[in-house]
């Protein structure tokens, strides 16, 4: 018996304990390794007549011997490379073969007819060697029995495990490499016996490696699809094969709102398939979420949800990335080298945000659609991390406003403003009716402004971060001092103020608490008082700030606006002078309204009760 060449048991313990994740995935790394060797035959056969011109991988199963047997006919391989491949750890055939890409092999093929079936050395997968010996997980004894195509003579390797192995001459009718695992008994993490169940090996294969370019055979049943459908040319594919893989990989009943695929080149080279489905999950906004994209290398499953490779405000996006040229860490399961999946991840990027800029543009009503769903995920991408993404996305994001209810992005608003108009306009309520019916957009629409209607929890937020667009500021219609009046307005006003000032200063003192100050106004319709606020944070924002757990108290500067032509307004004016009682019940009575018009409970219900009583009596 030889001992492994130049590491020691304790190295093949922690590789078979430590580097695989699940032992499933052992069978994926056989499949991957059968699928190399058939590479590297079919690469040579493309200067090499003689050759066979079709190849396959099969699965034997007998459940008497508890065996379990991949075999290909592929490169195979003579004593010297079962010694060093399998007697080496972390020696790679494949990885000796793309570093001989020699100017000779290059000169014999490059006038071949190209092929998108044939492998080139750098599309090979297996760099390391070591995924071989993940086959420990779940057998007591691997035997490898192979032959070289160019070679009368075949050998069989032979282990136990970390002892060592024997490699002899052996009789095999044909070329390629068989790999027989004698399987583990049962333990308390993996039942070893489900890799002797027909539909477990189908499983796993449908799972890890359905797109291998040959077809890997049990009995008379081909597992795999091989040519993924994000592989085949365009012509090919039609929606209904997109919606069948979708609906059959992502268990959505409905079809996808939107399909994107796409061949990307540039510093990283990848297949894209993705989908925009038609609702949201129900768990999208949570915590527990998890974002991400599958991501297959030459078509063999490394990753189920990648999350490196979207943007939390791509999230619902469901798909694949499939690239040829990632550098994957000895276990095929993560990535060696994190600048190519940044490189994909911020040509992705770029590629959907062009995607949806072209359907808002070209297909209205379908992204209006996806608004409706996802909408919210444009507005938190805009305004999270102080505003970064807010250029790559405000002019994907859209409003209802009062130009017909309608949705409409920040560029349209702006392409209908009056001339002199020095805000865009917006108010925060809690639903388009209800922000109808608020005095300061009855009288914003009464002077023929449009106004954004912000009904979501999210929109003032991102509206406070982006502060301005097309050199125009935002401006809440609640807001103080926004709204032009005319010179008639203003003269009025001013005569009313300077008129009836002493009657502001007693109001005021009464809410000293509760008001910053008390003005008389001109937007007020037919209201006799409104609350406008002097900060930069809204009574709306208040309200959503303050029902956050933990929140420390906040309270936004109100200002009571009265208006100076109403009626109710008339007999406090009178009251003033005539009746205390009278003018501070009727004073109440003015600011709990102006409290209920804006939306803001009131403190003590019986109170407000017992101020309408009393003025009725009066």
């Amino acid at each position: 018996m030889k001992k492994f060449k130049t590491e020691s048991k304790r190295m093949l313990e922690l590789m078979i304990n430590s580097i695989y994740s699940n032992k499933e995935i052992f069978l994926r790394e056989l499949i991957s390794n059968s699928s190399d060797a058939l590479d590297k035959l079919r690469f040579i056969s493309l200067t090499k007549s003689g050759l066979p011109k079709e190849f396959a991988i099969e699965i034997f199963i007998d459940k008497t011997a508890r065996t379990l047997t991949i075999s290909d006919n592929g490169i195979g391989m003579d004593k010297n490379e079962l010694e060093n491949n399998l007697g080496t750890i972390a020696q790679s055939g494949t990885h000796a073969l793309k570093n001989q890409e020699t100017v000779e092999t290059t000169a014999k093929v490059k006038d071949k007819p190209k092929s998108t079936n044939s492998p080139t050395p750098s599309e090979l997968i297996g760099q390391f060697g070591v995924g071989f010996y993940s086959t420990f997980m779940v057998a007591n004894k691997v035997e490898v029995v192979s032959r070289r195509y160019d070679a009368d003579k075949a050998y069989k390797w032979l282990s136990e495990g970390i002892e060592g192995y024997t490699i002899e001459e052996t009789d095999k009718n044909s070329f390629g490499t068989t790999i027989m695992l004698t399987l583990k008994e049962k333990d308390e993490d993996f039942d070893y016996n489900d890799l002797l169940e027909e539909h477990y090996i189908t499983s796993l294969i449908r799972k890890h490696s359905d797109y291998i370019r040959y077809p890997i055979k049990l009995g008379d049943k081909t597992l795999n699809s091989m040519v993924p459908i994000w592989k085949k040319p365009k012509v090919k594919v039609n929606e209904n094969d997109y919606e069948e893989f979708y609906k059959n990989n992502y268990h959505d009943i409905n079809s996808p709102l939107k399909t994107i695929s796409a061949n990307i080149e540039g510093l990283v080279n990848y297949n894209l398939l993705a989908f925009v489905p038609q609702k949201a999950p129900y768990d999208l906004y949570a915590k527990e979420f998890e974002k991400g994209l599958t991501l297959y290398s030459n078509s063999v499953l490394i990753m189920q949800k990648c999350s490196e490779l979207l943007p939390d405000y791509f999230a619902f996006i469901k798909g694949l990335v499939d690239s040829s040229d990632l550098s994957l860490n000895i276990s095929r399961e993560m990535l060696q080298q994190d600048r190519q999946l940044k490189a994909i991840a911020t040509s992705l990027e770029k590629r959907l945000l062009t995607e949806f800029k072209k359907m808002l543009e070209k297909e209205r009503e379908t992204y209006e659609k996806f608004f409706d769903e996802f909408g919210v995920s444009f507005k938190y991408g805009a305004y999270d991390v102080f505003g970064i993404n807010k250029e790559k996305l405000q002019d994907l994001i859209l409003f209802k406003s009062s130009e017909d209810d309608k949705y409409t992005t920040f560029s349209e608003y702006l392409s209908r403003m009056k001339e002199g108009q020095d805000f865009i306009y917006y108010v925060v309520s809690t639903s388009i009716d209800a922000a109808k019916r608020i005095p300061q957009t009855i009288s914003a629409l009464n002077k023929e402004f449009e106004v954004l209607y912000l009904t979501n929890p999210v929109d003032e937020f991102l509206i406070k971060s982006m502060m301005e667009y097309g050199g125009k500021n935002f401006a809440s219609v609640m807001a103080k001092d926004v709204l032009p009046g005319s010179d008639e307005e203003k003269d009025q006003i001013e005569v009313a103020t300077k008129k009836h000032e002493n009657l502001l200063i007693d109001i005021k003192e009464l809410f000293k608490d509760k008001v910053k100050d008390v003005v008389f106004g001109s937007s007020l319709g037919n209201f006799a008082s409104i609350l406008r606020t002097d900060s930069s944070i809204s009574i709306e924002m208040e309200k959503i700030l303050a029902s956050m757990p933990g929140a420390l108290p906040v309270n936004v500067p109100k200002i009571l606006e009265l208006n100076p032509t109403h009626s109710l307004i008339e007999k406090l004016k009178a009251y003033h002078k005539s009746d205390k009682e009278l003018f501070e019940l009727l004073s109440q009575l003015l600011l709990q309204q102006a409290l209920i018009l804006s939306g803001i409970a009131l403190e003590d219900n019986i109170v407000f009760v017992e101020i309408i009583n009393k003025l009725l009596v009066k």
